[in-house]
């Protein structure tokens, strides 16, 4: 890496009274969507260079997104989490996900389907009975930054709970997006999801300008 990169992509230390301020760019996508993917991966590369992060968790509902990620990160010592949704959320995604599940896990790439630790049996008790649960508010909570962060936070909880990344406040990145593509990168500690309010989110890489809880309801 050049110096000028080092200089770019690194935090710039101010000593201000008795602490520092941390100052980092944050890159803010116009519009939502797939579009944004490839500038995404590549803002996470720069940032996984530095080398203080070992785990990735990226969403992919079909296994696009992650493949792409394979290959962007294969230089990389790291870990890669693929997560997509569960089975019966898009059951059209299933086989193409299914095709993709078996390159990715060729490249070392680890895959996991489960459902969102925000909905569940949340959603099922709205479909039943109506209302809303906890969960359900604090995923549409989240949202009012963006959608990528909810399903970010989301992920990270899943890919922990599965054992498939630390859950004990390491240091994670995770990739996601809005319906389709990546457009969201952020590094968080991790947490289980039984220790939720343990994760924070510490950097944003990068998210597009969106209209926060206008996303549809869970």
């Amino acid at each position: 890496m050049s110096l000028w990169q080092i200089l770019k992509y690194s935090l710039i230390r101010i000593y201000v009274g008795r602490g520092f301020v941390l100052e980092r760019k944050i890159i803010y996508f116009e519009e939502t969507g797939e579009q944004n993917t490839d500038i995404t991966l590549n803002l996470a590369l720069e940032r996984l260079k530095q080398g203080d992060i070992k785990h990735v968790v990226v969403a992919s509902n079909r296994g696009r997104v992650a493949l792409k990620a394979a290959e962007k990160f294969k230089e990389l010592n790291i870990n890669v989490v693929a997560v997509t949704i569960g089975i019966q959320i898009q059951p059209n995604t299933v086989p193409e996900w299914e095709e993709s599940k078996i390159k990715l896990e060729k490249q070392g790439i680890k895959t996991f389907r489960g459902v969102h630790c925000f909905s569940g049996v949340a959603r099922a008790i709205k479909n039943r009975w109506g209302g809303v649960c906890e969960t359900s508010l604090v995923g549409d909570t989240l949202r009012v930054i963006c959608e990528g962060i909810k399903v970010g936070i989301d992920i990270i909880l899943m890919a922990a709970d599965a054992g498939l990344i630390p859950g004990d406040g390491e240091k994670v990145m995770a990739i996601a997006g809005t319906m389709k593509g990546a457009d969201t990168c952020f590094v968080a500690k991790s947490a289980y999801s039984t220790k939720f309010f343990d994760l924070a989110v510490q950097e944003i890489i990068c998210k597009p300008l969106t209209d926060g809880t206008k996303h549809p309801a869970m």
